[in-house]
């Protein structure tokens, strides 16, 4: 995790007051890793690829998987630490996608928020070449909460409130073991079975995104289930 996700304002009521997706070739429909997604910073939005470039690297690779960054390390990366310090993003999603074996079978699963966005902890990094630059991001992911597991052993950092301006303020530190990363729902998550096309990354029309079964509800966990 995350692996795939949906940036499509009309699913939700609430994308705060950041307004720039409307430039920014929105909705975005099954993004995989590598291709571009909508990245907030430093109070404006920009596209960004999922798939972090360290600025100190020699350009754009896959030869580490960098589309999600482990809370765990992220002191200890090198690829980590500085953006962990000082360039720390958000991406917005109205739901993101695992997946689940059940008899053999792979089936895709819609993960929102009914009726609001989701706002993923992200850091960022600007790669600069010869005669090109590049923006990018890795969405900070953690161990998931128990009701969580039969989905994924990992699931993204999601912000609400003021978490969210205290991890894009850059002037304010935030901890390696602070509250944000806990192994918790904040708040009740839906989860819906998808159509098996959405496996093709090819795949971008919104009607993917339409649930084919009933939806599960997972509950929000008190603070001291953490």
């Amino acid at each position: 995790m995350c692996g795939r996700l949906n940036q499509h304002p009309d699913h939700t009521h609430s994308w705060r007051e950041y307004r720039g997706f409307l430039e920014l070739e929105i909705p975005r429909i099954n993004v995989a890793p590598t291709e571009s997604l909508a990245l907030i910073r430093e109070g404006r939005i920009d596209l960004a690829r999922w798939w972090l470039t360290p600025s100190w690297s020699d350009g754009p690779s896959q030869k580490y998987s960098m589309f999600n960054a482990r809370s765990e390390k992220l002191t200890q990366s090198p690829a980590y630490r500085g953006p962990f310090k000082s360039q720390r993003g958000i991406v917005p999603m109205s739901s993101f996608i695992e997946w689940r074996t059940s008899d053999g079978k792979k089936q895709p699963w819609s993960i929102h928020r009914e009726g609001e966005a989701l706002y993923a902890a992200a850091l960022w990094d600007e790669w600069q070449g010869e005669s090109e630059s590049l923006l990018s991001c890795t969405i900070v992911t953690t161990t998931a909460a128990t009701a969580f597991e039969p989905w994924h052993h990992r699931m993204p950092v999601l912000l609400e409130g003021e978490e969210i301006d205290r991890w894009l303020d850059s002037s304010t530190p935030v901890a390696a073991d602070d509250p944000v990363f806990a192994s918790r729902l904040k708040f009740p998550w839906q989860v819906s079975p998808l159509p098996t096309a959405v496996g093709n990354a090819r795949n971008k029309s919104p009607t993917l995104m339409e649930p084919v079964g009933e939806t599960v509800e997972l509950k929000a966990e008190p603070e001291s289930a953490a």
